[in-house]
């Protein structure tokens, strides 16, 4: 997939050999959809609102940001936020709650990083509707569920779906998975309830979003931050295992830090090994990137923590979509 990956911004003769395997691909997704729609594949519904944040394509588009960012939004209105995860990476199965030292091997980076900003209770197993379940009946105080990445787990039913999208790269050569990155077609976005562009230009029917973040946090010693400048005159290594590392490798030069750039798959599992750098004076990472290090960090290991800053009519319309659907609102 990965050799796939750096192609897609492109078409190529591989690309279309494989366009019959994306047509394919497309008729079972629109199959499996039509199924819940018609009610042949059971979904759950759950006693409190559901809004589920999510994407069509893969790799990273500002997902986990901007699930945060809306519980926080949400926490500002009055509401009691769940988030509820696929916990993809780890190696939980059933539901569970995840702590901030929870074993990042067995629920997964993602939720381990939303879990460590501390707004709300964060779970995650792999039938998200059991999940949420579970947590609804370990914590009833919650009366709101965001569920991250969840567009197409369709067992569970929601009130208002958001889809994110890279205003950079958009949807790449537009082509389905494999020759393609999308999950579901473009066409689909015309079905959610709220887009939101990460970057980039918006139409007016979307929301815009962008992350800021100038503030190193030391890995090895938590209590201690330094501003971008601190960087400017050391040996730097930037290391990005997220969806789409041009993205953080961008942010950095904003903030006119030089540095030597290390992309790794997504969700890569770190060693100590993989960032022996020679000469290093320090090591900037992506809050992803840094729960998979916090056992053998030193005092070289910096975290960058970014926030998505997102226009409040989101929230405004999202609980609109809510109260239409005949559920109470805060």
């Amino acid at each position: 997939m990965a050799s796939l990956e750096r192609h897609w911004s492109r078409i190529t003769p591989l690309h279309l050999i494989l366009l019959p395997v994306s047509l394919l691909f497309r008729a079972l997704v629109a199959l499996r959809r039509t199924l819940y729609r018609s009610r042949i594949l059971t979904s759950h519904k759950l006693p409190v609102p559901v809004i589920v944040v999510g994407n069509i394509s893969v790799g990273g588009t500002g997902k986990t940001p901007l699930t945060l960012a809306l519980a926080q939004q949400l926490i500002d209105r009055g509401w009691h936020p769940l988030i509820v995860s696929r916990g993809y990476g780890g190696a939980a199965q059933q539901p569970q709650q995840v702590n901030a030292d929870s074993d990042v091997l067995q629920v997964g980076d993602e939720p381990l990083l939303m879990a460590r900003r501390n707004l709300c209770p964060v779970w995650v197993g792999k039938d998200r509707a059991a999940a949420a379940q579970a947590a609804l009946q370990a914590q009833p105080q919650c009366d709101i569920v965001l569920c991250d990445d969840g567009l197409q787990h369709y067992r569970l039913q929601r009130d208002a779906e958001i889809a994110v999208i890279d205003g950079v790269r958009g949807f790449d050569n537009g082509f389905m998975l494999p020759a393609g990155p999308l999950r579901e077609p473009v066409a689909r976005l015309r079905t959610v309830d709220a887009v939101v562009v990460n970057g980039g230009k918006t139409s007016p029917s979307q929301y815009a979003m962008h992350l800021s973040g100038g503030i190193f946090h030391n890995l090895f010693d938590p209590g201690k931050t330094v501003a971008a400048s601190h960087f400017h005159t050391l040996n730097n290594h930037a290391v990005a295992g997220i969806g789409h590392p041009q993205r953080y490798f961008r942010h950095l030069q904003t903030l006119g830090i030089p540095f030597t750039p290390h992309a790794f798959p997504d969700h890569h599992p770190y060693s100590a090994a993989d960032l022996a750098f020679t000469g290093c004076d320090a090591i900037l990472l992506t809050e992803k990137d840094a729960v998979k290090c916090t056992a053998f960090a030193d005092a070289r290991y910096w975290v960058l923590r970014v926030d998505a800053q997102l226009d409040p009519a989101l929230v405004d319309h999202i609980l609109r979509k809510i109260e239409s659907h005949g559920r109470k609102t805060a």
